[in-house]
């Protein structure tokens, strides 16, 4: 059986292929091309209640608004969003693993500095803080 979605893409799919059909008739219009093009516009019409049909079933489905802003009306492939936004994460966690060794580096050359400034105090908070070096 298949999902909402593929349905919903075979659907698509023949839309937009009665859509071209339209297109090639109407382009080099012959007057016996007249039922032809009635047919196609009518299974046209069809194809549209078939996919207002499956409207309840992909309801629930999120699609960004940078999917239709940033990739389909600049003629960008909506799949490369799942990519960008991938790369991005990497990025981003790149960046936060780089603050986190800083950190770590500062963390341990303060309590250095602290240990040869103040020995006796900094021996004591070793002592109560067990998890220090």
């Amino acid at each position: 059986m298949t999902s909402p979605l593929e349905n919903l893409e075979t659907q698509l799919e023949m839309f937009i292929e009665n859509v071209r059909q339209i297109r090639i008739i109407v382009s080099d219009f012959q007057p016996q091309g007249q039922n032809v093009l009635n047919q196609k516009i009518n299974s046209l019409v069809t194809g549209l209640q078939e996919i207002d049909k499956l409207r309840p079933q992909v309801q629930d489905v999120y699609v960004p608004f940078e999917v239709f802003f940033d990739y389909i009306d600049q003629d960008k492939n909506p799949q490369l969003y799942t990519k960008d936004c991938v790369e991005k994460a990497l990025a981003k966690n790149e960046e936060v693993k780089g603050k986190i060794e800083s950190l770590k580096k500062f963390k341990a050359n303060l309590l250095l500095e602290l240990f040869k400034t103040f020995p006796t105090e900094m021996n004591n908070y070793r002592a109560y803080r067990k998890d220090l070096i």
